[in-house]
């Protein structure tokens, strides 16, 4: 328990929460605010959507107050949603009923544990979650996400340049626990990756051998 409290204790996101209670809550109503105005929050699901068939397991880690697993969960796929933060996991609950939603700490993860024994074809990792982890953390989530795959199952995650993660970092955390990445990209709407892009979007796979292959 007490290295889990230490891990957590640097979680970025928990930092901001413990120095602004009342963060969480101005997340949640920035989001339905948004939502309310008609601007289009679905950009990552629609990605989503389109690299999986109709019906399929989707983990949303790191899900927040619910959007990208509220909107896959209405296109027919079984989503089960992750957030280290209770406030934004009670949101979810409220405006998007559908998906499996649990609070839990990714750099710990075993659904498995949790009750949920079937793995995933497909993890989404948006909105910047891998910059708010604590970076000792961030080798062992990549694992853990790694290690709910079904067989052929990939990870996409997005995140942007400045937030003291680079992609040089990021490129050498995914092949150190044994992913490979299939597509990068520079957007959501599928603009290509540069070497002078301020985000990534990355589609990974496990490779054919390799750490996060092993059983959680």
């Amino acid at each position: 328990m007490a290295n889990s409290v230490a891990l957590m204790s640097l979680n970025r996101w928990i930092e901001l929460t413990e120095r602004n209670p009342d963060h969480s809550s101005w997340y949640v109503e920035r989001f339905r605010s948004m939502a309310a105005a008609g601007d289009d929050l679905d950009g990552e699901a629609r990605f989503v959507d389109a690299m999986v068939a109709r019906g399929s397991r989707v983990l949303d880690a790191g899900c927040g107050p619910g959007r990208v697993a509220g909107t896959l969960s209405r296109a027919g796929h079984a989503v089960v949603g992750v957030d280290i933060d209770p406030v934004l996991i009670t949101a979810a609950e409220h405006d998007h009923p559908g998906p499996t939603w649990l609070v839990a700490d990714l750099a710990e993860l075993d659904l498995p544990a949790m009750g949920i024994a079937e793995g995933f074809d497909l993890v989404v990792c948006a909105g910047n979650v891998l910059t708010f982890l604590d970076p000792a953390t961030r080798r062992p989530v990549l694992a853990r996400l790694a290690a709910h795959l079904r067989t052929g199952g990939r990870i996409v995650t997005g995140f942007g340049s400045g937030r003291d993660y680079s992609f040089a970092e990021f490129f050498d955390d995914v092949e150190h626990v044994g992913l490979v990445p299939d597509v990068l990209l520079s957007a959501w709407d599928l603009r290509p990756f540069t070497p002078d892009s301020n985000f990534l979007v990355a589609v990974l796979s496990l490779a054919a051998v390799g750490p996060a292959t092993s059983q959680i």
